[in-house]
C-alpha cells in the first residue's frame, strides 16, 4: 500500500533492533487486511527513552512495542499501565489512546494464547517454570492472573533470584488464590517433586537455545509423563533437547515459537482492534 496522509504509524523502540522480524510480521499483516499502517524499528537506547515517549505523542503514533533494554523505562512516562505490566514493572506495548499512552506486556499473554491455541488452559492447573527473566516473569504473572491454582518458580540463586522473590510477593498481593513458592534451580530433588503433581512445565531459562542445543535443565527423562504438557520458551532450536525428550516419553509438547507469534497477535489487536491474519503470518514467518 502507499503512503498516505492519513497513514498510521507504529514502530518498535529499543536497542538493537536490526534483526527484529515485528516490522515485517506487521506490514505484512496491514497488508493483507488492506490497513493503512505503517511499522517502523527505532533504535532507541535508554537515555533516549524520554525523549521517545514524546514522541511518540508528538507524531500521534498509534503506539510502539518495547524491547530491551527499555521495557522498565518506559513504564515511568506511562499514563496507565496493564495489571501484568504494573506487577511486572515492564511493558512491551504502548497503545496511544487519544494522547494517553497505556502500557501493556503481551509476552504472558502470548504463552497462554500459544497453549490455548493447543487444548490447554492454565485455569486452575499447577505449573512448574523453570526462570525467573523477563519472560519468565511475564509467564508467572499472566498465569496467576488467568486462575492458575498453583506455580513453582525455580531459578539458580543469581541476580534473578531476588527479583522472583519479589515477584512471588507481588503475586501473592494481587492474586491471593494462587498458590506461588521459589526454589533453587540446583536443588534437583525439590524439582523434580514439584513437576511429580504439576500439569504443566514450562522452561523459560535460556538452557536448550542455540549455541548450548544439547544442553537441558532436565537431566533424569523419567519425570516426564504422558499426562504432562512441556513448553519451552525458547525457540531456536525450534525443538529443544527437553521438548525432544517429552516427546520421546509421550509428553504434549508445546514450543516456544507459538508464544513469539501470540504475543505479537495480542498487541495487534490492542493497536488496531482487529485481529491478526495469524494463519498467513504463521506460516510465512513461524513455521515449525
Amino acid at each position: 500500500m502507499e503512503i498516505s496522509g492519513k497513514t498510521g504509524l507504529l514502530g518498535l523502540i529499543g536497542s538493537p533492533v536490526g534483526h527484529s522480524g515485528s516490522p515485517a510480521m506487521y506490514n505484512y499483516s496491514f497488508e493483507l487486511l488492506d490497513m493503512d499502517y505503517k511499522y517502523l524499528a527505532f533504535d532507541i537506547k535508554l537515555d533516549k527513552v524520554e525523549n521517545a515517549i514524546s514522541a511518540i505523542k508528538t507524531f500521534n503514533m498509534k503506539g510502539a512495542n518495547v524491547t530491551m533494554p527499555c521495557k522498565s523505562d518506559v513504564c515511568d512516562y506511562m499514563d496507565e499501565l496493564s495489571p501484568a505490566a504494573r506487577i511486572i514493572g515492564a511493558c512491551n506495548t504502548i497503545v496511544n489512546d487519544n494522547g494517553k499512552l497505556i502500557g501493556h506486556i503481551t509476552d504472558g499473554q502470548g504463552y497462554v494464547r500459544n497453549l490455548k491455541e493447543k487444548g490447554v488452559e492454565v485455569e486452575g492447573k499447577k505449573l512448574t517454570i523453570m526462570g525467573a527473566g523477563g519472560a519468565a516473569t511475564a509467564i508467572q504473572v499472566q498465569c496467576a492472573l488467568d486462575g492458575a491454582r498453583e506455580i513453582a518458580i525455580f531459578n539458580k540463586k543469581d541476580n534473578f533470584f531476588e527479583r522472583a522473590q519479589k515477584t512471588v510477593e507481588d503475586i501473592k498481593k494481587e492474586v491471593p488464590t494462587c498458590i506461588i513458592k521459589l526454589y533453587d534451580l540446583n536443588d534437583t530433588e525439590k524439582l523434580y517433586d514439584e513437576i511429580a503433581n504439576s500439569d504443566i512445565l514450562t522452561n523459560a531459562t535460556l538452557v536448550g537455545m542455540k549455541p548450548y542445543e544439547n544442553d537441558t535443565n532436565i537431566l533424569d527423562t523419567n519425570v516426564f509423563r504422558k499426562d504432562l504438557v512441556v513448553t519451552d520458551v525458547v525457540y531456536n532450536p525450534i525443538k529443544t533437547k527437553m521438548i525432544l525428550d517429552a516427546k520421546d516419553k509421550g509428553c504434549k509438547v508445546i514450543g516456544g515459537k507459538g508464544m513469539l507469534l501470540y504475543q505479537g497477535v495480542e498487541a495487534f489487536k490492542l493497536f488496531t482492534g482487529k485481529d491478526m491474519p495469524v494463519k498467513e503470518v504463521r506460516a510465512k514467518y513461524f513455521a515449525e
